[in-house]
Order: structure tokens, then sequence, then C-alpha cells
């Protein structure tokens, strides 16, 4: 299939400045992510029974799989047979992990693989790696989007949300395609307050 060229924005500089931001940030986190985990154990005592974390295989930078830690938001099964054709399993979501889904806190665990190289703070979301290895087939240029690292946050998330299906992927594809080739400085601070915003919102709902 025919793939374009992309052009990753802003030089050396900036992705320099943006890893190094990353990583301090990150490790300011980790006490805050300790004190949530440690909370989150003691409420799935009563609202989640299971582990805490969540783990899953992810498509990051240059297509190189992933494993993206999450806390766990919903029921344990042995193995995802969802299609991304297929809506989400919304059945499966637990009352806890609803709540930590709206916020946006089941997402902060991914600070570790922020601290390791395979994530960023702001970048393409990473998709189920089984998923994303048939987008990859199927959506053109799909595979630009993973020329940098992907992201806990995104411009696509704060614009489109959640994209559930093929043609969503194919306009959420758009919109990161569009984030690599005009990243900056007050683009990533746009997209932090975005999601902050979206935070807010879940929290009051």
């Amino acid at each position: 299939m025919y793939q374009k060229e992309i052009t990753v924005s802003s030089g050396c500089v900036f992705w320099i400045s943006k890893r190094f931001l990353d990583l301090t940030l990150s490790i300011i986190f980790l006490p805050i992510l300790a004190t949530i985990a440690l909370v989150i154990f003691c409420l799935n005592l009563f609202y989640n029974k299971g582990s805490v974390f969540y783990i899953q295989k992810r498509m990051g930078k240059n297509c190189v799989p992933f494993y993206a830690i999450k806390f766990r938001t919903m029921i344990n099964i042995k193995k995802i047979d969802r299609k991304y054709s297929d809506p989400l399993e919304h059945s499966r979501i637990t009352s806890l992990g609803y709540i930590l889904r709206r916020t946006k806190i089941d997402e902060l665990p991914q600070i570790i693989n922020v601290i390791k190289g395979e994530m960023s703070l702001i970048g393409p979301r990473p998709d189920y790696y089984e998923h994303a290895i048939s987008f990859l087939d199927k959506i053109p240029n799909y595979k630009l989007r993973h020329a940098v690292r992907p992201g806990i946050s995104g411009l696509s998330q704060i614009r489109l949300g959640y994209a559930e299906g093929m043609d969503a992927t194919k306009i959420k594809s758009k919109v990161d395609i569009f984030y690599i080739e005009n990243a900056n400085f007050f683009l990533d601070v746009k997209i932090f307050f975005g999601t902050i915003l979206i935070i807010i919102k879940g929290m009051i709902k």
C-alpha cells in the first residue's frame, strides 16, 4: 500500500527537550502514582477484586511492540477476543473501573512506560497490538503515526475522544499525523490543558 513521506516537526532540539520534560515530570509524578496505587489496592478488595494493574501489548514507535501499564478497570479474562470492529465491552467494566476511566486515572501508570522510553506524555495514543496489525494493512499511512513515541494523551484524544472501529481510526490517524508534522511546545501545552479539562469534566459528571 502507498505510504506518503512524513516530516517530523521542529527538529532535534524540540524532541530532545520533550524527552527531558517527559522524564522530569514522570519522576515527579511517581510518588503520586504510588499513593494512588495503594488506595486502589485497598478499594479493589471491595469493588474490583483482583490485580491492581493491567498490562497490554501495544504498538509503539516504529511499530515496535511494548507493554503498556494501566490500572485495571475491567473484569479479568484470559484472552481478548474483541475485534477492532467490535464495540467496547462495557459490561466488563467494574464500578470502580468506571470512575477510573471517567477521570483518566487508569492511564497514570503509563508514566512508568514514559520513564522506560516507550512512551511520551503527549503523542499519538498506542493501539492494541493485534488491532494495530490489522490497521497497518487496511488504513493508508497508518504506519506514519508511529514515527514518534506514543503518548499518554494526544491531539486526537482531546479532539475526537475514544476511536472505535475502522472509520474512526482512519480519522484519528490523520489527526495524529498532523500532530507529528506540526508538534511544538505550545501545541503540547494546549493538549496538556485540554486533557486536564477532560479530566475535570469526568470528575464532575
